[in-house]
């Protein structure tokens, strides 16, 4: 069987990201076919352009879809043919018309839930979810920072530690940005190049700094991050969007009062399919009673993916981006 993908044989800028005709195997087993409607665009998948984040060359790309399945092994039992599904993780081969996926990582999508909002919003949700749910554990009445708010993992995050009852601080890089995060339960506005960040969290804290930070920007902002928190507070990197962050001596937290760092990843939160269905579900559930709202604000062909890349990567984009396959 034939079906259109992206393919990169080298690292490099949206360039190296080919569209072509590939081959698509038989199933092995526990695996189930998927014809894509709806792919997710994820800033990670830069990371995996780039080299950043390794991936074994040639490779397909892209680590989040939505879909039908077409056909099933013959030990699956998770699934079935018909059934509407989205999944997120390796192997990175989002990027195409059809793909073999393994069933047990495979989430059918609820009635209430399309295809659209639940490619756009698996990853990014799920993210949202291991860090103000498991890496910090968001209460009513934290004051919490989030860089990126009017990203697609920001604008999601906002609304969540806003349902939880958190005061929101957003980061942001223009005004335009700045409207939409606060439509997005962001309280508190902060500018991306304003020099003095950790003042001006500390002016609306009535000086006394956030429960914690979640920076997904890296080298740029990880020390000023830090010196938004109050003591004992908590900092979640989670993202190199400027570089990863350069290693630093554990004196840095002393001084500034007995602070906590954390670099945690999702998908060691969802390594199980029990743990993956877990948090899947409370993730559809906000979705399906419109607590959490999804903003697909760009849609590209997925023959167009290298431009989707240029506009991600300078930060053109708001909200989610998703491709047509």
């Amino acid at each position: 069987m034939k079906t259109n993908a992206i393919r990169i044989k080298e690292y490099g800028g949206p360039e190296v990201l080919n569209y072509e005709e590939v081959d698509l195997p038989a199933l092995s087993s526990g695996e189930a076919r998927i014809n894509h409607t709806a792919i997710g665009l994820n800033f990670i998948d830069t990371y995996h352009r780039t080299g950043l984040y390794p991936i074994d060359l040639p490779s397909g790309i892209g680590s989040e879809a939505a879909g039908i399945v077409d056909e099933v092994a013959g030990d699956v039992k998770e699934i079935k043919v018909g059934d509407r599904v989205v999944y997120t993780g390796r192997p990175t081969d989002a990027y195409s018309q059809s793909r073999n996926y393994p069933a047990i990582q495979l989430v059918r999508i609820p009635d209430a839930v399309t295809d659209e909002e639940a490619a756009s919003v698996f990853l990014k949700g799920l993210t949202a979810w291991y860090l103000l749910r498991r890496s910090y554990r968001v209460k009513s009445g934290d004051i919490i920072l989030f860089h990126a708010a009017a990203g697609g993992v920001g604008l999601l995050a906002s609304q969540w530690a806003n349902h939880l009852g958190a005061i929101v601080i957003g980061v942001v890089s223009n005004d335009k940005k700045a409207n939409l995060a606060r439509k997005h339960g962001c309280k508190h506005i902060v500018m991306a190049d304003d020099e003095k960040i950790a003042s001006k969290v500390r002016e609306l804290t009535g000086g006394e700094g956030v429960t914690a930070v979640y920076d997904s920007i890296g080298k740029d902002t990880f020390f000023s991050s830090l010196d938004t928190l109050r003591p004992h507070g908590v900092m979640v990197t989670f993202g190199n969007a400027s570089g990863p962050v350069d290693p630093f001596a554990p004196g840095e937290l002393a001084k500034r009062h007995s602070l906590y760092v954390t670099r945690p990843v999702l998908f060691d939160f969802i390594n199980t399919r029990e743990k993956l269905l877990s948090a899947s579900n409370e993730l559809f559930d906000l979705v399906s009673k419109g607590v959490l709202k999804v903003n697909i604000n760009q849609r590209y062909a997925l023959k167009d993916v290298a431009q989707a890349h240029r506009d991600i990567e300078s930060r053109k984009t708001t909200g989610s981006t998703i491709l047509i396959p």
